[in-house]
């Protein structure tokens, strides 16, 4: 494990943002084991499938995908609703912007903006959907020329893909789960308490390390979520006390 107290980071890397996630060799391995297993079978059935000039030009969209969807496989970026509709949101928007405006530029400029806003409220924010949106506005002549049938061939069945093989190659290991809802329908629910009890630095991290999986938000985020609740639940408490009668 390699993990540290962010009190004891040098001022760089907490200006970096250098995050020490308490994450196995094992677990890491098996990261980058998944993206290459999801990008071969993509090229693979992407060949197949679709026609050769058009397959290649989201790779780099996907192979992005391919990060969140095995290195942070339980991550809220990495579900299968953000993939699916960030990519295929942002696929439209990036034809929309092609056909409608002349400068490559700006279309391209117009059509990440634009896909970032309709990811926002759509609840599908997944940062490499943006790369699909500028495939679709600086690819080839003959993506272009695909227009909205772009959205089907290729993005959908590369998007269906590499879906399909997170689901499979995460359940090949009982600490991971994909999408995120099957790990938490495999953990117990704790039994509730009456109270908070106070948790520790080394308790937290401990935690941490038996989850063996990289968090998508900084210790300290989570420690500070932590302090908040726990501090909700006794003032709470404290105006439950004082309304109760002598």
């Amino acid at each position: 494990m390699d993990a540290r107290d962010p009190a004891t980071q040098l001022p760089w890397q907490r200006m970096l943002g250098i995050e020490f996630s308490p994450v196995s060799h094992r677990e890491r391995l098996i990261s980058a084991l998944g993206g290459f297993v999801a990008l071969l079978l993509v090229f693979a059935l992407s060949r197949s499938l679709l026609d050769a000039g058009a397959a290649p030009i989201l790779m780099l969209s996907i192979a992005s995908s391919a990060v969140l969807l095995f290195a942070v496989p339980h991550g809220a970026l990495s579900q299968p609703w953000p993939v699916l509709g960030g990519h295929l949101v942002s696929a439209a928007i990036g034809v929309a912007c092609a056909r409608h405006v002349p400068d490559p530029l700006l279309a391209a400029s117009l059509a990440t903006g634009l896909a970032i806003g309709a990811m926002h409220y759509l609840r599908c924010i997944h940062p490499p959907a943006a790369a699909t949106a500028l495939a679709a506005v600086l690819g080839s002549e003959q993506v272009r020329a695909l227009g909205y049938s772009f959205l089907v061939t290729p993005v959908l069945i590369n998007v269906l893909i590499i879906l399909a093989v997170a689901v499979a190659f995460n359940a090949l290991f009982p600490w991971r789960r994909y999408p995120a809802l099957l790990a938490r329908r495999a953990v117990p629910a704790a039994p509730a308490t009456a109270d908070y009890e106070a948790i520790s630095h080394e308790d937290f991290v401990f935690a941490l390390t038996q989850m063996d999986s990289f968090i998508d938000v900084s210790e300290e985020d989570l420690l500070r979520i932590y302090s908040l609740a726990t501090g909700r639940h006794r003032e709470m408490a404290a105006q439950a006390a004082i309304g109760q009668p002598s």
